[in-house]
């Protein structure tokens, strides 16, 4: 079984994201956080194959907590999910470490992130 862990402080959001997500056979979320303070703490239990995260959230937005995930788990799986997703914001997640982005008004693209980013690729739409 995948495991995934879906971040996001919109309860509608991550119910959308679990609904595609465990159409999939072999995915499970494995658990989820409504903020990014609270993903960085909830990871190092869950320490799930695929972190799915908003960027925008309050307490910590998404990219904060990546950089603080990664920096225990530097190869920890992490797609970024944004409303908009300007170039800047693709270019600063792959800095900070982060393998993929979808925006959420393409949510559909999540299954085929998830793919490329369990096969050890990276996933950002042009």
């Amino acid at each position: 079984m995948t495991n995934i862990f879906v971040v996001d402080d919109n309860q509608l959001m991550r119910q959308q994201a679990l609904r595609l997500l465990e159409q999939q056979d072999s995915w499970q979320v494995s658990g989820e956080a409504v903020n990014g303070k609270d993903a960085v703490s909830k990871f190092r239990d869950l320490l799930p194959d695929v972190t799915v995260m908003d960027f925008e959230m309050p307490e910590m937005n998404g990219l904060d907590a990546a950089r603080e995930i990664l920096k225990e788990h530097p190869k920890a799986a992490i797609l970024m999910l944004s409303v908009h997703l300007p170039g800047q914001l693709a270019v600063e997640a792959r800095k900070v470490g982060i393998k993929g982005a979808c925006p959420k008004s393409e949510m559909w693209c999540l299954p085929d992130a998830i793919r490329a980013l369990l096969r050890g690729e990276t996933y950002f739409p042009h």
